[in-house]
Formats: C-alpha cells, structure tokens, sequence
C-alpha cells in the first residue's frame, strides 16, 4: 500500500515545519516520501545537518508536515538504508553520514616530541588586530600561560546552582521582563556592599550601572566622552593591548604615558595635555606595579584640576605578599569612573562587571547601556547577587587566594631554576607574571617558538606603544604546577642558544 496518500488536511491547504524550512507544497502528490529523503539528504550534504545532529521524531514531523507519519518513517528508511542516518533508541534518529562535502581540516594534536606542528605562529609576525585575543584563544597549544584568566576549574558550581535554584524557586513571573538597563536592584545593592566591604568604596547603589564587564564599561565611556568633546584618553605604557583597542575602536586617541616603578608617570600626563586617563592603580598590567602614594597625590591634583580618571580596578582582589590598595574612587569620586568585574574573581564567560561613574554623568551612561542591549541578562544578576549577598563570594576569593599563591610560586621557582637571567615583574599580586631578559631574541619571535612547541605566552611588546625591553606576559593561575615548570622550561630551552653567562635571577 502506498504510504503516499494525502490526508483530509491535505486538500485544503499546504503545510510546512520550522526544521529545514519544509514545504510540503514543494512536493509532488505522490512522491512524498521521496521528496522529504531528498531534502534531508541536501541537508546533510551542505552541512545544515551535520554529524551527530537529531532529526525531529517521526509523529512529530509527519504533524507539522500534515501527512501521515508513514510518509516520514519511509523517508527515514530510506536515508537509514543509504547510511546516512541511524536509529539510536531513546537517542533519537542521529545523523551519522559523512557529508559529501570536506569538512573543514582541524588541527593535529601535537607530534610526540612536543612540537604543535599546526600552531598559527603566523599570530606574532604582523601588528595585532582587534581580533588577536580571538585568535590566539582558538590557537593550539598543551599548556596555556595566557595572562588574565583565573582558574576556571575553580568555579564554584555547587553554590551557584545553590543560588540559582533559590533564585527560581521564589521567582515571580515579573521578573522575567524586561529588567532596568541599570541593572537589578539586588545586584546594585551587592555591588556596593562588596565594594564598601572590600575596596573602601562608599556607593549608593541607585548610582551603580551593572554592565558587561569591563570592556562595556569602557565602550559606553567612550561614547559619553566623544559626545562631550573628549577625543584622547591617555594610557599606560607599557598597558593593556585590549583596553587600548577598546577605546580606539569608538575612535578615541590613545596618548602612552610611561610607567616606571611607582605606576604611572603623572607629570607625562600633566605635559600631554589629555584631558581622561585609564589607569590600572592597584596592580597595573601588565608590570604589576601599584600606584605610589606619592603620584596618587599627583593624579588628584591633576583631577581637581579637570581632568577625568577611568580608574580599572584590575586585580585589586588578587593580593599575596602586600596590604590592599585602596581605591581612587574613595578618595576622589567626583572626578573618576570606577570599573570593575567578576571576570577574574569567577569566570569571564558570566559577562558581569559595574561602573560608578561621576554623578554628572550617570544619566547619560544610562542611556548609552539601554541604547545598546536593554540592560545585562536579568537571571544571572540575581544569581550573583545571590552568591555576593551570601558571603559565598568572599569565601571564594579566599580559597583562589591560597591557590594562586601555589601557583604563582611555581612559576616563580621554575623562572629561577630554567631562566636564572630573568628579571620576574609584578610577583605580589595578581595573576600573571611579567619577565624581562637580556638576551637578543624579540619577543613575538620567542612567543612564536613557544607556540610552535605548544606553550602558549603573550610578548610584552603586544602591550607597549614605545620599543621597550623585551619580555614576556605569562599568566598562572590557570594552569597546574607541573604544566607551570613544562612551560617555563620550553621557554628557557628556546632561549639558551641566545644566551651568554647566566644573570642572577632577580624579583621586582
């Protein structure tokens, strides 16, 4: 018997499914089983159902379809009798074919010897781009000392799923609108008790714009400054290669001041007549350095004479061998934009950061966050203000504390024993390390060699504006002891043939 007969709501009108945008018109009376094989067989091929995709259940296709559902299983079968398809039980119909198309090549693993044959060190030849970040994260490589990222490993899941099953279980329907681009309010009210606890911040919470980490921050500061007639923000040098692009993307100079041992060179500033400043006070990236009590006195007399700070507070939590650091924002409010985030206290991918800005421009801040996305996702806000209202946040911080510490002295001792002509930056807080050496190797070139072994470093030179000592931006915290001593050691093996008599190792 034919499986191809039409139904009763076949004579009236034609019928389509959202899977594969099928139409039911498309296909002859009598030939539909072969029609929808067809289709089907397409989209494999063109990779619109790749491998491992489901196919809909044969009832409810042959619903949305408005034929009969032996008009699907035969189809099925026949694509089932091609190979192309599978029936994997409770798993559904599974694509499992080949598509006659090549898939795109993907990278070998690395050859036995260490060598990551595939690596793009073509990454370090050329000026970086807006895209370098991107392109070095989906890079290759065994063991990754990239800086600025914490020990993801150390999520806290149990207590965010804690929170978030309180969230959800007292949850009214309103709430799942759409919330102030501000922020929601419990999560405003978290942020300035946290900073009131741990930065000395005294914040009212109606002034607190929750934003998509730091670099929103600085994109909506941008728009807000040109629009007042601001087109320079002075930046450190050497300083973060991603904040300088951030600001120049909104088409903002970016004039280098230079940083020496006490942070950032305030009569530079003062002589290059920029009117805003971004700075990293508390640990300075990517030297590490804390801004000295002394130029902290300079920078507010350089505010109060009009002059505006953006002031990123990049990782003030993160602190192992010195006191905290105190904010600029608690000393000056009415002259700096406070930025934070809980990228490097949880994950980046949370997308969670806040900005307290000066309260003449808050308004203004506000319209450019809800012109832009309405406002951050409303549930993972209540979720962390959950989690921050719960001390969960601060036992957390803790624990990375003692974690990093371990790691950081790894990285430590392995620089001492593998590059003992090293110079290491920045140890007292953080987490990275910045080195310099002597030797006559450029520093994109040596990041390159480390890459094609499958280590994978920033040069310091990404991070500069003026030719500077070469060097390297190595991130810990991540990474375990053992992968730590791996890494450094390759670094060090790179570098041997280049070097004379050994330095001694010295810590800054």
């Amino acid at each position: 018997m034919s499986r191809d007969k039409a139904g009763p709501a076949d004579k009236s009108i034609t019928a389509g499914s959202d899977f594969l945008q099928l139409d039911t018109g498309d296909a002859p009376p009598r030939g539909r089983s072969e029609w929808l094989a067809t289709q089907l067989r397409l989209a494999i091929s063109d990779g619109r159902l790749p491998l491992g995709s489901r196919l809909p259940a044969t009832r409810t296709l042959a619903t949305d379809l408005q034929v009969s559902r032996g008009v699907v299983t035969a189809a099925y079968q026949r694509l089932i009798d091609d190979g192309h398809i599978a029936g994997r039980g409770r798993a559904g119909t599974i694509v499992v074919a080949t598509p006659l198309t090549p898939p795109t090549p993907q990278p070998r693993p690395a050859t036995p010897t260490g060598k990551n044959t595939t690596a793009d060190t073509t990454l370090f030849t050329a000026r970086p781009g807006t895209d370098i970040f991107d392109s070095l994260r989906a890079a290759p490589a065994r063991i990754d000392l990239s800086p600025g990222v914490p020990d993801l490993a150390a999520f806290p899941r149990t207590a965010w799923l804690r929170a978030e099953r309180s969230i959800l279980s007292d949850l009214s329907a309103a709430h799942l609108g759409y919330g102030d681009p501000r922020g929601t309010p419990a999560l405003r009210l978290a942020v300035a008790n946290w900073l009131a606890r741990n930065r000395g911040i005294r914040a009212d919470p109606q002034q607190i714009l929750i934003v998509a980490g730091v670099a929103q921050a600085l994109a909506l500061l941008a728009q807000i400054l040109r629009h007042d007639g601001i087109h320079q923000v002075a930046v450190e040098d050497p300083g973060s290669l991603g904040a300088r692009q951030q600001l120049r993307n909104w088409h903002l100079d970016t004039p280098p001041i230079p940083v020496d041992p006490q942070g950032l060179r305030v009569d530079e500033l003062r002589a290059s007549g920029a009117p805003a400043v971004l700075l990293t006070p508390a640990h300075q990236f990517p030297t590490g350095v804390v801004l000295g009590g002394r130029r902290r006195r300079e920078l507010m007399r350089w505010a109060a004479d009009g002059g505006l700070v953006i002031e990123d507070d990049y990782d003030a939590e993160h602190r192992y061998d010195r006191p905290p650091v105190p904010a600029l924002r608690s000393m000056l409010p009415d002259r700096v934009f406070y930025a934070g985030s809980v990228s490097k206290l949880l994950a980046p991918a949370i997308r969670v950061g806040w900005l307290l800005p000066p309260p003449e421009h808050h308004d203004a801040l506000v319209a450019a966050k809800r012109n832009a996305d309405l406002g951050n996702a409303v549930l993972p806000q209540l979720v962390l203000a959950h989690v921050m209202a719960s001390g969960e946040l601060e036992r957390q911080l803790r624990f990375l504390r003692r974690r990093h510490r371990r790691r950081r002295d790894a990285m430590i001792d392995a620089i001492t024993t593998h590059l003992p002509g090293a110079i290491v930056h920045g140890a007292a807080a953080g987490l990275h390390l910045m080195i310099t050496y002597q030797a006559p190797v450029a520093d994109t070139d040596l990041a390159a060699a480390a890459l094609a072994r499958g280590v994978k470093v920033q040069p310091l030179s990404w991070h500069t504006q003026h030719p500077d000592r070469p060097g390297l931006v190595l991130g810990y915290a991540a990474s375990t002891p053992t992968d730590i001593t791996e890494g450094i050691a390759t670094i060090a093996a790179l570098l041997r043939p280049h070097t004379g008599t050994p330095a001694r190792h010295r810590t800054t």
